[in-house]
Formats: structure tokens, sequence, C-alpha cells
């Protein structure tokens, strides 16, 4: 609707005849306007370029002039936009009514500026302002009358207080047939009537008015109850009047969409048929029905009818200045505000009054408990003046009226005060002990609570002890069960094996014995049976104890075949271990020995040239099997005990150096052989092998290193001696030359 609004703006029309008469484009505009309400081309063309008139029982189309079918075209605009704003606010109505329904009560809310006074003020204005008015009127009559009303009905001495009535200007709107409502629906129904001629109408009938005052040309001053207000009748007349024909209206009557036919039975529904008829008469013009002035005043009366039969609040809302900027306010425009609301006559009558009031009853209940008790007991009447007077409040200051206490500005303070500060203490008070009140019922609820949890864990631990019980119970039995089956089952297979192995003895010892005992029969011919029974049993029970020690024997050794088996495995794989390092400390041995062995060689081949010159003089018989070449184990030199003259003092030291070597060499082989048994396991002791093993190393190489230094310590006295005893050196030397023939592993 809002869009089809919008489109009938657009659309033009066409002059086509000679005396003006108009039709439609057929452009965008109107085809569209007519898609959106719903109605064809053609309609909507008549609808707008021709008007019916009805004549007795004649009907006459008549064509309209460009200006009359543009008045049509906006009318018809005006209208869809006008009910389209009615049926939107009726919905919103609807939907707000639902609890309206239900308690029968509602809440309204009215929301308008004020009075208007700008630089031209037209029809608009003129309305506004005139409903401002109604309400002002409305305002004062609450504020002002009912309240002075309020104050004879409850017996106050009061001096009343006069205000500025603004009815008189009422009645210049509202009185006729000369007011300028009544003016203004008068010259819209002539069909030559203008704006000119209205300003001239009214300056003519209301010029004896105190509140109009007409001016130049088309303009006229209204003293409102907010100040004077000059208004331009520029356009009066084309605002006031409803130029919807009835050909508009059954045009949207006949549309297809829903919102234009309720908008065409909203519109039948408000016309007057009588109305109708006078327009016949004067003129066979159908527009004129009621105008725009008249239903707004209708709908004002409505309004105000409906707030006086409510309880009404105002809300003065203040323009602080006309540059819409926050923190400024203009003094002046704000005063004229305050003037134009009343709100200057509100402050000076609450002044001179009593603004605060209170009923006997809710002042004696709000402030009565400030009393002691003998007093507070009375009637509330009493007990409002006892308050008063304890409370020291200048009799000036207050009015005791019939129902009411009336107060001036001000004075109620000092009571609600006192009435905080009390209330204060006492919830000071009272929060004290209700904070008392609350710890000791959380340690109350605390202990039970504790109490219950213990009991409850007790139960739950005991419930769980038992059911632990019971399945320890129930383990204990399944393993006893278990483990009875499977020593029953070896007991079944000791059993077997022994009857196995006694039934094979003992056959073995019959079979052995039946010979001895045949040989017994036969030989013993004279014997009696009792012997052979009891030659039987006694070869039986021997039979018996030899299985028994037996099977003794045999479990005994089984038992050590175990402990052996495992010992064995531990030995493996400690051997495993120990080998690898052996054959790597073997083959450092046997290198260091190869050593020793290379600088001995070399030590006797230079023996041996100085033993050949000697030989001649030596008494020495080698012997070259006193070498023990098997192992690393060697014997020194043998000598003969048949008068053969001693030795010399450097073979002497050769033969100590000699029996030192194989002593040591003898030392050092048994030691590595004795923990190579120790870490294979084949010798037990309590001894590290491999820490021995170091320091038997450590020794072997400081003593490898000491007869080296003695070795060639000797060389060189040899040398010496040499020269001496040449037959000595050369007896020497032969015996190195054979030493170093020997093989030594």
């Amino acid at each position: 609707m809002l869009a089809a609004v919008l489109w009938l703006g657009n659309i033009s029309f066409t002059v086509i005849d000679n005396e003006n008469h108009v039709e439609p484009v057929t452009d965008e505009g109107l085809t569209t306007v007519a898609k959106l309400i719903g109605c064809t081309v053609v309609e909507l063309k008549q609808a707008l370029s021709t008007r019916k008139m009805r004549i007795g029982n004649d009907t006459i189309i008549q064509k309209l002039t460009q200006s009359q079918a543009i008045d049509t075209r906006d009318a018809l605009a005006k209208s869809i936009y006008s009910c389209l704003f009615d049926w939107l606010v009726e919905q919103i109505n609807k939907s707000l009514a639902v609890g309206k329904r239900r308690t029968g009560r509602s809440i309204s809310i009215l929301d308008i500026y004020g009075f208007e006074s700008f630089d031209r003020n037209s029809f608009e204005q003129f309305c506004i302002n005139y409903a401002n008015e109604r309400l002002q009127q409305h305002f004062n009559r609450h504020l002002f009358k009912l309240e002075q009303e309020e104050y004879i009905q409850d017996g106050i001495d009061w001096a009343k207080v006069d205000f500025e009535d603004n009815q008189d200007c009422l009645n210049l709107f509202e009185k006729k047939p000369l007011g300028l409502l009544s003016l203004l629906d008068e010259e819209s129904t002539f069909p030559n009537g203008t704006d000119l001629t209205f300003a001239n109408k009214l300056k003519q009938h209301l010029n004896s008015n105190s509140y109009f005052r007409g001016e130049r040309g088309k303009a006229f001053t209204v003293c409102h109850y907010a100040g004077e207000v000059m208004y331009d009748t520029t356009g009066f007349l084309e605002k006031n009047r409803d130029l919807l024909h009835l050909d508009s209206i059954q045009l949207l009557s006949s549309c297809t969409c829903h919102l234009p036919q309720i908008f065409a039975s909203n519109l039948l529904a408000q016309s007057e048929k009588p109305v109708v008829g006078a327009l016949h008469k004067s003129g066979g013009a159908d527009s004129q029905k009621l105008s725009v002035a008249t239903k707004f005043k209708g709908q004002l009366f409505q309004l105000m009818h409906r707030l006086e039969s409510t309880t009404p609040h105002f809300i003065r809302c203040i323009k602080p200045n006309n540059r819409q900027s926050p923190g400024m306010y203009e003094q002046g425009l704000v005063l004229q505000q305050l003037r134009c609301c009343g709100v200057l006559e509100v402050v000076r009558i609450s002044r001179s009054g009593f603004p605060t009031r209170m009923s006997h009853q809710k002042f004696a209940r709000r402030y009565g408990f400030l009393l002691l008790d003998n007093v507070a007991s009375q009637d509330p009447l009493s007990v409002s003046v006892a308050i008063l007077h304890q409370f020291n409040i200048l009799p000036e200051m207050y009015q005791v009226g019939y129902t009411k206490l009336f107060f001036r500005t001000g004075q109620i303070g000092v009571l609600e005060d006192t009435r905080n500060r009390t209330l204060h203490g006492i919830l000071r008070v009272q929060s004290s002990f209700r904070g008392h009140q609350a710890r000791c019922y959380l340690k109350e609820l605390r202990r039970g609570i504790s109490t219950l949890q213990s009991l409850v864990r007790g139960e739950k631990a005991r419930k769980a002890f038992a059911v632990l019980l019971q399945r320890y119970r129930s383990a204990v039995v399944i393993q006893k069960q278990f483990k009875g089956r499977i020593e029953r089952k070896r007991f079944i297979d000791v059993c077997r094996a022994s009857v196995l192995i006694q039934s094979v003895l003992r056959g073995w010892l019959v079979r052995r014995c039946s010979g001895d005992i045949v040989l017994l029969q036969f030989g013993c011919r004279k014997g009696n049976e009792s012997d052979e029974v009891l030659v039987k049993s006694s070869f039986l029970a021997e039979l018996q104890r030899r299985v028994l020690k037996a099977e003794a024997a045999l479990r005994e050794k089984e038992e050590e075949n175990d402990i052996l088996h495992q010992r064995l495995q531990q030995y493996e794989s400690r051997w495993s271990e120990y080998e690898l390092k052996m054959k790597s400390m073997e083959e450092v041995w046997q290198k260091q020995m190869r050593s020793l062995q290379s600088s001995l060689s070399i030590a006797k081949k230079s023996l041996a040239i100085d033993d050949s010159e000697r030989n001649s003089d030596a008494s020495v018989n080698l012997n070259d099997d006193s070498w023990d070449t098997t192992g690393s184990n060697f014997k020194g030199p043998t000598y003969e005990s048949n008068g053969v003259r001693p030795m010399s003092a450097g073979l002497s030291v050769i033969s100590r150096l000699a029996e030192e070597f194989e002593q040591r060499s003898q030392v050092f082989g048994d030691d590595a052989k004795f923990l190579v048994e120790v870490k294979s396991g084949q010798v037990d002791a309590n001894v590290d092998p491999d820490r021995e093993l170091r320091r038997l190393k450590q020794m072997f190489e400081a003593w490898k290193k000491d007869y080296g230094t003695r070795l060639r310590e000797t060389k060189v006295i040899l040398h010496k001696l040499g020269n001496e005893e040449g037959s000595a050196d050369r007896a020497r030397k032969k015996w190195w030359g054979r030493r170093n023939s020997s093989r030594i592993n």
C-alpha cells in the first residue's frame, strides 16, 4: 500500500480535447499502481479521469479537468495512506488488548510535543495548537481546579489562587456558527471559496473577539494560552476538504487485494447519506462530506472524554536548545516552554498550597512506630497529631483535614529522616540478631550434617567391609579348593609313581633273590614251611626298606638337581660374559708374555756369544728338557753335583733371574687360572674376580717393568765381567744360547 501511494504521485495526465479534459497517461506508474492495489488499468483510468453524478434516477458521467484529476489522484493517495495508518493502529490495539479483555484495565500513552509557532504556520499547526489548548484546559482543571476543590472538601483554610483559564480561546475555535472551525467548514463547501475569502470572512466576523486579530493579506493571529501565533490561510481550504469521490471508494471496493476492500468498507461506513443529499442540492458535487477539521474535532472530543474518565499523569518535556546539542540550555527557549506548559503556574500554586498530602491511616501506619505503645494504639487521627507534636512541626507548616494531612514543601522530609534513622537502627539490631540466629542454626546444622555423614559413612564402610570380607572368604574358598585339587592331583601322581617304582624295585629284588630262595629251598629240604615264610617276610621287609630309602634319596636328588639346574643357568649366563672378558685379558697377557720372552731371548743371544768363548772352562751341564714348553711356566738350568766347579758371579745372577722369571710366571699363571675358575663358577670364593684381575694386571705390569730394568742392568754387568773372566763369560753365553733356542709359551 505504501508503494501504491508513492507510485500514485508519479501518475501524469494528458489533455484530450479543447475543454481541457484529461485522462491518465498509460505508463509504468499507472500500471504499477493498478497491480499493487489489485485492479485493472481501465478501472483506475476511469476513476481518475471521470466522475459519476446521480441526478434523480439518471447517472451522468462527467469528465474532469486537469486540476480536478490531480485533486482526485491526491485525494486517493491521502485516503489510502490515512486508512492504512488507521488499520495499523487498529491491529496494534488488538494485539495490546489481550490483557485488557482479561482484566478490564489498560494504560494509554498520549505523546504530543506541545504548542508550535514557526515562521509560517499553516493548517497543521492550526489543528495541533487547537488540540494543545484543549489538553492544557484539562491539565489546568486537573491540577488547579481539582486541587482547590480537594482543599475545600477537606476543610482546609485556603486562600484561593487565581490562574489563567483558556476557555475563551477554546470558544473562539469551537463556537457555532461564528467559530474558526465553523467558518472554515462553511467556506470549504463553497465551490468558489478561496483562502483569501476565508481570511476576509474571519476578519469580518471575529475582529471583536479579544483572542483574535486580523493581519494583512491571508494571515490572522490567535492568542493561545502559550502565546500569540500568526497563521497563514494559504492551503487551508484545500487541506480541509475531503476530495475523495464515491468513484474512488467503489474502485477500492472492487480491488482484489484484501486491504483496499477493508479501506472502502470503512469509508462507506463513515459517509453520511443526508450529507450526500445536501451535496446534490448544493450543485451536484458529492465531495462535500465531513471535513478534515470536523473529523479532527470529533477525534479530539473522544480523546478528552477518554482522559476525563481515567487518572492522568503528566510528563512535561523541555527542549533545551534548537541546535540539538548536548549540555547546552537556551534560557529564553526553556522559559518560554515552561510558560507555555503552565509549569510556572504549577510552581506558584504548589508554593502557596500544600503539595504533600497523606491520609490519617497511611500517616499513622508509616510513622506510628516512632511513638510509645500507649499512644500508637489509639485512633489514626490522634496518632497523627501526637507525631506532629512530638517532632515540633510548626502549625503553619501543616493542616489537619477531615481525611488527610496536608504539608507544605519540605516538612515531610524531617519525618522521613527520623524514620529512616530509626529503621536503620532497627535493621542493625535485627540483622545482628538474625545473624546470631543464622550462625547458631548453621552450627547446629553442621553438627547434624556431621553426625548424619558419620552415620552414613559408617554404614557405607560396614557394607563395603562386609562385601570385601565376603569376597575375601570366597577367594579363600576358591583358592583352597583349587590348591586342594592341585595337591590331590600331585599326590595321586606321586603315589602312582611310587607304586610303579616300588613294583619295579620289588619285582627286581624278587627276581634277584628268587635264585637264593630256590637254592635255600632245595638245599634245605629238611626245613619246614615256617622257615620259608620267615625268609620271604624278611626279604620283603628288606625290600620295602630299600624302596623307601631309594624314594627318599630320589626326592633329595631331584631337589638337588633343580637347585643345581638353576645355578647352572645362572653360571652359564655369567660364564658367557666372563669368557668374553677373559679372552680379551688372555690376549693382552699373551702379547705381554711374548714381549717379555722376546726381550729375554735377545738377552740370551747376547750372553750366548760370551758363553761360547768361555765354554772350555765351564762345567755346567744344561739340559734342554729342563724347559717346560707346555705352558707359560719354565724351569731353570740344573747343575750337576759331581765335583764341577761353582758358577761364576755373572752366571749366578742370570740363574737367579731365570728362577725369578719361572716363579713369577708360575704365580701369575696360578692366580689367573684361579680367577677364571671363580668367574666361571667352578670354585666358590668370596672375592670379586674383576677387581682381583685388575689388581693382578697392575702387579704384572709393575714386575715386568722392574724385571726389564734388572735385565738391562745385568747385561751391563755381564759385559764388564766378560773382560775379567773370559771363560766364565763364554760358558754363560753358551748357556744363554741354549736358553734362546728353547721355545717358551
